[in-house]
């Protein structure tokens, strides 16, 4: 193997990401309610840094896959990311290196503590050949924000996103040209020391995996039903349901699988005795009811401490809020839109129905963009959610539309990054 030092110039993000002010202030008050000295936290302040980048080429590159072979994380791309921290030196050298094993200590508090996160977002290819990331610098400023609730250490999202460019490019030939295509990518930071107890990591991996995707619905939309699921919850008031923790993540299974015995494909998380709506699945929740008046409501729980902060929930919320103030006009919605972040019970639900206001209910993610539901199992019955002969709904369908539009490059946005030209 060969190891070369990139030089590489991008575009750089219009938006900078915040540097946390969290090692002076969380680890520190931390430390010294344990009457542990901070003294020289102050030395310690090396961050990521790009310029610092090294890369160590694959002597055996693999096979690309067919593309109609692809399933979703089943396959993964040449090289990786690696970036160690220490308490002693704070961010070493980011390092890309051939896709392999990590060593670990079977001490790791990553395995006994469940400290560990992660993130997803996707690589696009252009019809004239460009790649762009969707809006990273939102998945850079949730990252630090769930480092922060595991209290590992935060880091420069602008640097980490140029490291991540740099793999991208190396591995440029992994994206697929087919359309509804992409490369999805998979930053995740773990605490490794290997010592047992619950404290704050003194070392730490931040690394990231890509692996090329196909169309989450390969032969058009199919709505789904769901669970509305009373006997289990995904997150609860001061908890940390607004983070992407891996922890979050693996107790789903179990609802999941009960969903799946009663022939539903995913679960409405519901949460405490009137039940309110939270997220579906590992997804962000819309519904849309017309009031009394005719108007439509689009309506997606607030981020209450419960709901995890999704880039493309965030994405529809500005597209929709946009054509309701006239920024920009969506074709196929709605003239007057209500856009609402408001909690919603299954009450409400079968009241809409029942009265035949209930127009769509869908879920959104990096994964799908948008999932269109079909019904809802509650309490014994089926509630009918309505869709269009397409699987869709009428307000989903241009939302999804333009934001496909902007990924692919057809639609000109702010929103794209641009990794290589």
């Amino acid at each position: 193997m060969s190891s070369v030092r990139l030089s590489f110039h991008f575009t750089r993000l219009t938006q900078s990401a915040t540097r946390s002010s969290w090692r002076a202030t969380a680890i520190g008050s931390r430390y010294m309610s344990q009457n542990i000295s901070t003294t020289e936290e102050a030395a310690v302040s090396l961050d990521i840094e790009h310029s610092r980048l090294t890369v160590t080429k694959t002597t055996s590159p693999k096979e690309l896959p067919p593309s109609k072979s692809l399933m979703f994380g089943r396959t993964f791309s040449d090289h990786m990311l690696k970036i160690r921290w220490t308490e002693a030196t704070g961010w070493e050298a980011p390092s890309i290196e051939p896709f392999g094993p990590i060593g670990l200590s079977p001490s790791a508090t990553v395995l006994h503590y469940a400290q560990s996160l992660f993130e997803g977002m996707k690589a696009y290819r252009h019809e004239d050949g460009t790649v762009t990331m969707f809006r990273p610098d939102m998945n850079m400023k949730r990252m630090n924000n769930s480092a922060k609730r595991l209290a590992l250490p935060a880091f420069d999202g602008n640097a980490l996103l140029e490291c991540i460019k740099e793999l991208i490019s190396l591995d440029r030939q992994w994206i697929p040209k087919e359309p509804g295509h992409s490369l999805y990518i998979r930053p995740t930071f773990i605490g490794t020391n290997g010592t047992l107890g619950v404290a704050p990591p003194t070392e730490a991996l931040l690394f990231v995996i890509t692996s090329p995707v196909g169309p989450y619905y390969p032969h058009g939309f199919k709505p789904v039903p769901l669970h509305g699921t009373t006997e289990y919850i995904r997150a609860a008031p001061g908890g940390t349901g607004a983070y992407k923790l891996a922890a979050n993540y693996a107790p789903g299974v179990v609802a999941q699988k009960s969903a799946a015995k009663q022939g539903y494909a995913q679960n409405l998380w519901l949460h405490g005795p009137e039940h309110w709506l939270t997220e579906v699945g590992t997804m962000n929740l819309f519904a849309v009811i017309k009031d009394k008046d005719g108007v439509t409501e689009l309506i997606t729980p607030p981020l209450d401490g419960m709901i995890l902060p999704g880039v493309t929930r965030d994405s529809v919320l500005t597209l929709a809020r946009n054509h309701a103030s006239g920024v920009k006009r969506l074709a196929g919605l709605p003239d007057v839109i209500k856009v609402s972040e408001r909690p919603i019970n299954m009450g409400e639900i079968m009241q809409s129905s029942k009265e035949g206001r209930l127009v769509e209910l869908f879920g959104t993610g990096t994964a799908a963009v948008v999932t269109p539901v079909d019904r809802i199992g509650y309490n014994g019955g089926d509630v009918t959610i309505p869709t269009g002969k397409d699987g869709m709904g009428p307000i989903s369908e241009p939302l999804w539309a333009e934001l496909v539009g902007i990924q692919t490059g057809a639609i000109k946005s702010n929103w794209n990054y641009v990794v290589a030209q």
